[in-house]
């Protein structure tokens, strides 16, 4: 039986293939044949994902085997993707995913005990506050919402590393009280209320996203925030109720706000009636959305092929946020619903790993933190998808590893290395007595 790093390395051979086929494709779409960038970018990219597997044998030798092939995967569909928009943008967000391989590696070497995350949670609690008011003290506004700021050339996305803040904060907080949430809890009409003492951190972290609803206008990031809190407080007390009682409050807050401020009633107009004419050509309106179901439609069950779509007319753009928030349309458009699909089920199989390292893990802290960390990524996929599709209303969130962003490829790398620490110790010692899957 091979081992986990073996299969690790033998789960990085299709991914170079695939990178590589990916951008061949592009390039017969744009010049009808297949040069020597196709093999050399393949390669590259090969050679990258070799230097983060080999740190990960050095460091990391009992680590899940699955997690990394899988993110080496999702961020090839990102650069061919992005190739495919606009060669420019694609070196760019190769520059990132080499940042981002640097991130992992630091993280996973100064994290060596995760216990020293549980130790230091207020301090990460008020180091994610600054980060989340800190755009909107200095103005940086992308796409009418307070996500960023820059400091000379460079511009960075704060809320992309405070998710992180805030899960690691939540699951110290109750992998400390979660035994006091489940004894001393009250019963009222035959419904299990927390003790009152716990209200004060409930009501604070649904202040927060609100915060985020109102001020910073970021809708996704609140679900994502407040999802993945009452994932952990259900992981941490199995009480249903606790988890009604807080999708009750953020529900009575978005539809208070809904109907009170502006551009979140304007957000939710545009979700409910995304053809309407008068929205669709309104400023701000609902453009966006319609033009990327129109893609998306388009590419029928196999795609319209790589190169296909039409993203653009003279040089004007007519899937606005193409880069970002439309890239998921647009690979739905050019692989069709079948590369969706494949993608879906990418996402699916990482997040699956992820709940396995929460399950094998050794302490509730490390339980309750991978929890929390594969929440927070699969309701970021859920937000992203579902605001292109029109599930839910559409916000300004990335599609984790593929979307082109600094910010958010170096924050989910570290996301995974947290992962991966966390498994890396819980397999241990199985792993000498004959390994896990």
């Amino acid at each position: 039986m091979l081992s986990a790093r073996n299969r690790e390395l033998l789960g990085l051979v299709p991914v170079a293939l695939a990178t590589a086929a990916g951008f061949a494709g592009v390039l017969i779409a744009r010049e009808a044949q297949v040069n020597d960038l196709t093999v050399t970018y393949g390669a590259m990219f090969l050679v990258l994902c070799l230097v983060g597997h080999l740190f990960i044998r050095w460091r990391l030798p009992d680590a899940d085997p699955y997690i990394y092939p899988l993110t080496a995967a999702l961020a090839g569909i990102g650069i061919v993707t992005l190739y495919r928009i606009d060669p420019e943008l694609a070196r760019e967000q190769a520059q990132w995913f080499v940042i981002a391989l640097i991130g992992f590696m630091a993280t996973v070497v100064l994290v060596r005990d995760i216990s020293i995350l549980e130790r230091y949670r207020y301090t990460i609690a008020i180091a994610a506050f600054i980060l989340l008011i800190l755009p909107r003290l200095t103005g940086g506004v992308v796409n009418g919402a307070y996500l960023q700021i820059n400091v000379g050339p460079l511009s960075f996305q704060p809320t992309e590393i405070a998710k992180l803040a805030i899960v690691i904060f939540v699951a110290a907080y109750l992998a400390e009280t979660r035994e006091i949430l489940v004894t001393q809890e009250r019963r009222f009409l035959g419904i299990s209320f927390p003790p009152l003492g716990f209200f004060g951190p409930m009501i604070a972290i649904w202040a927060m996203a609100m915060i985020m609803l109102v001020f910073i206008r970021d809708l996704g990031s609140a679900v994502m925030f407040f999802g993945a809190f009452l994932a952990l407080l259900y992981v941490a007390t199995g009480r249903v109720s606790y988890v009604v009682l807080g999708l009750a409050m953020f529900v009575f807050g978005f539809e208070f706000f809904s109907q009170t401020v502006g551009h979140i009633q304007a957000r939710a107009d545009i979700w409910q009636n995304p053809l309407d004419p008068a929205l669709f050509r309104a400023q701000g309106g609902s453009y966006q959305i319609a033009q990327g179901l129109f893609t998306m439609a388009d590419g029928g069950v196999l795609g319209s092929g790589f190169g296909q779509s039409l993203i653009s007319v003279g040089g004007v753009p007519i899937l606005p946020a193409v880069r970002t928030d439309s890239i998921y349309a647009l690979f739905t458009g050019e692989t069709g619903l079948i590369g969706a699909v494949g993608m879906l089920l990418l996402y699916l199989v990482l997040i699956e790993r992820g709940l396995k390292t929460a399950m094998i893990a050794r302490d509730a802290f490390g339980k309750l933190l991978a929890t929390g960390l594969t929440f927070v990524f699969a309701l970021q996929v859920f937000v992203i998808v579902g605001g292109v599709t029109t599930v839910i209303p559409l916000t300004g969130v990335t599609l984790p590893f593929v979307s082109y962003g600094g910010s958010s490829i170096v924050a989910n790398f570290i996301l995974v290395a947290l992962l991966m620490v966390i498994s890396n110790d819980a397999r241990r010692d199985d792993a000498t007595t004959g390994g896990l899957l």
